[in-house]
């Protein structure tokens, strides 16, 4: 929310308090609590009539601070709030006379002149810091109070995150409010609001406030980020790096880190689409369809209609298309599919479970006790409390009677739609659980799929989040249309949506609204196969690819199977945004924070540490895209491109641009059918441009754990390679300019040169 005129002036009907010095301070072993005064105190009757701000500093964990700021402390505490780890070995250091307050490497330091200020500061250099009206406390004609927070932004600094944003991927001059909404990728809003963003200059803040955070990157104060709230009280964090990448290890350490997905959810999804007209026997054509065609499935997802309409939801199959679920189901299971459907929290008047969520308490309620309802989406809908333990459990038994049945999986679809004029069971203050609401949502669905399903082979297709939501993979991007504008807006949410500390994402193949031209669906499929998650979805229009054209089919086998030699690669990435946070697709600020040409590329992507991948965005194959400094080597033909500079090139549709930094070693497994496999068996291990040295590479196995270990030496031409744990049969192979050089191996050591 902006609330001034221009620089000098405030916006009609706003009145705002700022520090004018630091009055006093207090210190404790865990606080630093600062009273800034907003006037100049020149004497003790200069303390009448002047209002005090109180800004308290205390730390969760090493190298994060927590900065709260109040005016009135009387509010009564209002829930829910986000879920954030302490670490109570964490010891700051306070030191009242200096007015700082260190946690780790990074400081707080409070100006103790006649001026205001707070900064805060790393290993002898200044990250950001809050000067002359950075602070400010709001009232406004209408009775509204909010505080406000105004962080430095250097000279070039750019930031990145607050969730899944399908504009520009750097935030600066751009206004955000924080808010869940239903709006596709073509808006400002988004599904995926996060209150935290990181930037270039080594750290990251996230605003604790699950509501409504307004933000004003550079747009209000140009050289500024502002966020505010609502309310007498803005709490933040400052988290410090100092690269983006441990800046984002710190945040979800302090939010939560993702749960490894299975390791056959990497496969292919394939779904009936939403509106479509859809049976058992559609379903039966799709699958013999991609047998015989020899492109591998992985996961048959039913969307909406698998339910009766009008009835969404009451998790009954609708009879008159399938006649038979248990039956049905096994005849797909037996053919080595998972099974994922759609579902969603919002209960329609004619489900039979309105009258039974109704009767006990467990839909949303309006002040005046009636349930709260509308007709949008579903005739008459109401809205599942997960507030109340009971209905969380009524909820989550309706699903574990489906993988009962044989469902493996759900797509989460929904979560935004939730309204603030409605009293929560447990007394949640409206506006916080707007936001929060999927949280809630999620983790109900995700926990009974843990519970049924076990550890390591629970994972959602989820539409909506906020902070933590992380822990709950996989989420995908929404409502995107059929085109190659659409498909780069979704990769820009996508990155977005790493950038704020998720691990894995996906998006719908081809476009959701509308049928992709031929040209664009062949061009989406290596972006989709080359993303974390892959699914051929639509809305009125099935992605089956015989209906594009034939060679639709043999751009989908091509990448499908690439993907499938690659999981050795993949799933080790996978294992590390689980241990460490880092996401498996993200930004190439991520990875390169130093280049500069790196800090506004979005159309481009970094796949685990090793791989960047262009997706061609034109019909005609030309695509442009930079290469990052050093002898980088194309995956699929050995060629090697010189970096730093622009790369500009024309691929068919069954090509993309694929490059391995230099250095890398990328483990490629010897099965091309399907994702779930034993990746150290016959795994090759691809060396690029490995300096001299010595390094160790671990092979994972489909559980999460190591499965093979490699110790590789290189000495000049000479590169030696002893397996100290795994399997029998692997290979090494030297690639570069000219034929690759493959070494295999059948005890423990391989060597080139």
């Amino acid at each position: 929310m902006k609330f001034t005129d221009g620089y000098w002036r405030k916006r009609d009907g706003v009145t705002a308090l700022h520090p004018a010095h630091l009055h006093d301070v207090e210190a404790d072993a865990t606080t630093l609590t600062v009273f800034a005064a907003t006037r100049r105190v020149h004497q003790r009757g200069d303390t009448l009539n002047a209002p005090v701000i109180t800004v308290t500093c205390s730390s969760p964990m090493p190298d994060v601070i927590r900065v709260t700021v109040s005016h009135f402390l009387g509010e009564q505490p209002k829930y829910p709030r986000f879920e954030i780890a302490h670490d109570d070995a964490v010891r700051p250091v306070v030191n009242e006379e200096d007015a700082t307050f260190a946690s780790g490497r990074l400081t707080a330091r409070f100006d103790r002149s006649e001026h205001w200020g707070l900064t805060f500061e790393a290993e002898g250099r200044t990250l950001t810091s809050s000067g002359w009206k950075g602070i400010g406390v709001i009232d406004t004609d209408d009775g509204e109070h909010y505080v406000h927070e105004q962080l430095a932004l250097s000279v070039g600094e750019t930031v990145y995150g607050l969730g899944e944003r399908f504009g520009p991927l750097v935030k600066n001059g751009q206004s955000i409010d924080i808010w869940n909404e239903d709006g596709g990728t073509s808006s400002e809003q988004a599904y995926k609001n996060v209150p935290f963003y990181l930037t270039n200059r080594g750290y990251g803040v996230l605003v604790d406030h699950p509501g409504r955070v307004s933000f004003e990157v550079g747009s209000e104060v140009v050289s500024r980020t502002q966020f505010s709230v609502a309310g007498q009280s803005l709490s933040y964090l400052v988290i410090y790096g100092p690269s983006p990448k441990e800046i984002l290890r710190r945040y979800t350490a302090l939010t939560g880190r993702p749960a490894l997905p299975p390791a056959w959810s990497f496969g292919l999804w394939l779904t009936t689409s939403f509106t479509t007209s859809y049976d058992e026997e559609t379903v039966t054509s799709f699958v013999d369809g991609m047998a015989e065609r020899d492109l591998p499935l992985s996961v048959f997802h039913f969307d909406t209609f698998w339910m009766r309409e009008f009835s969404w939801c009451d998790f009954q199959w609708d009879s008159r298309a399938f006649p038979d679920p248990p039956a049905m189901l096994k005849r797909l299971k037996d053919r080595g599919l998972r099974i994922c459907l759609w579902i969603n929290p919002y209960i329609a008047q004619r489900s039979v479970l309105f009258a039974e969520g109704m009767a006990n308490g467990y839909l949303v309620r309006k002040h005046d006790g009636d349930v709260w309802q509308w007709d949008r989406w579903q005739a008459g809908m109401a809205l599942v409390d997960f507030t109340n333990p009971g209905a969380r459990e009524w909820y989550a038994g309706k699903l574990k009677a489906l993988l009962d049945m044989g469902v493996d999986c759900f797509k989460s679809d929904f979560g935004e739609r939730v309204p603030t004029d409605v009293v929560w069971h447990d007394g949640s203050d409206p506006e916080r659980m707007h936001n929060w609401y999927t949280q809630l949502y999620n983790e109900t669905v995700f926990d009974v799929l843990r519970e049924t399903r076990g550890d390591g082979d629970a994972v959602v297709f989820a539409r909506s989040a906020t902070v933590g939501g992380q822990k709950f993979p996989v989420h995908w991007g929404g409502d995107c249309s059929s085109t190659f504008e659409s498909m780069a807006e979704s990769l820009r949410g996508g990155l977005s949506l790493a950038a704020s500390g998720f691990g894995f994402w996906s998006h719908d193949i081809g476009g959701f609204e509308g049928k992709p031209d031929p040209a664009v669906f062949k061009r989406w499929v290596p972006f989709g196969l080359l993303s974390s998650h892959s699914r051929l979805h639509g809305n009125q229009t099935y992605r089956v690819p015989w209906l594009f054209d034939e060679e639709s089919v043999d751009v989908l086998r091509t990448f499908t199977r690439l993907k499938h030699r690659l999981m050795p690669y993949l799933f080790g990435a996978a294992v590390k945004a689980h241990t460490e946070g880092v996401p498996v697709m993200r930004p190439m600020a991520l990875d390169f924070p130093d280049d500069p040409a790196c800090a506004y590329l979005e159309t481009q992507y970094m796949l685990g540490d090793s791989l960047l991948v262009a997706p061609v965005f034109a019909a005609d194959g030309d695509v442009r895209y930079y290469v990052p400094a050093g002898r980088w080597t194309k995956f699929t033909t050995g060629e090697v491109v010189e970096g730093p500079r622009w790369v500009r090139e024309t691929h068919g549709f069954d090509s993309v641009p694929l490059l391995v930094r230099p250095g890398s070693v990328v483990a490629v497994g010897a099965v091309d059918g399907r994702p779930d496999y034993e990746y150290a068996d016959g795994v090759t291990l691809r060396l690029f441009e490995l300096p001299d040295g010595e390094r160790t590479v671990s092979v994972p196995g489909i559980d999460g754990t190591t499965a093979a270990t490699f110790a590789i030496t290189r000495t000049g031409a000479k590169v030696k390679v002893e397996r100290t744990a795994g399997p029998h049969a692997w290979a090494i192979e030297l690639v570069g300019a000219g034929e690759p050089l493959r070494v295999p191996a059948t005890g423990s050591q391989a060597a080139i040169g």
